[in-house]
């Protein structure tokens, strides 16, 4: 498996922005070849965490074009900032 973490700062309406992830966003990932989970966090303070994971590494490079799209085309007012990713190889998994 394979895991995105993508860590935005910054959020200027949490609860709109969770909306429109969960309304649009999830709907788009859940098409990607290889989708096994997807969570959008509310770290608090305006931060929100994502973190996406696959099958493989394909899968996991594809969602973070589409959250990048999404993003710019949807969310550009209430995530300002681009976000901190991290990304690899799932070593455990519980």
């Amino acid at each position: 498996m394979y895991a995105v973490i993508r860590r935005y700062e910054g959020v200027t309406d949490p609860a709109q922005a969770g909306s429109r992830v969960d309304e649009g966003f999830v709907p788009l990932l859940r098409q990607v070849p290889g989708f096994v989970a997807y969570y959008w966090v509310d770290a608090g303070d305006g931060v929100m965490v994502s973190t996406s994971v696959f099958e493989d590494q394909a899968g996991a490079e594809e969602s973070v074009r589409r959250a990048a799209d999404f993003v710019r085309d949807n969310l550009a007012s209430l995530l300002p900032n681009p976000p901190q990713v991290t990304a690899g190889q799932v070593a455990a998994a519980g």
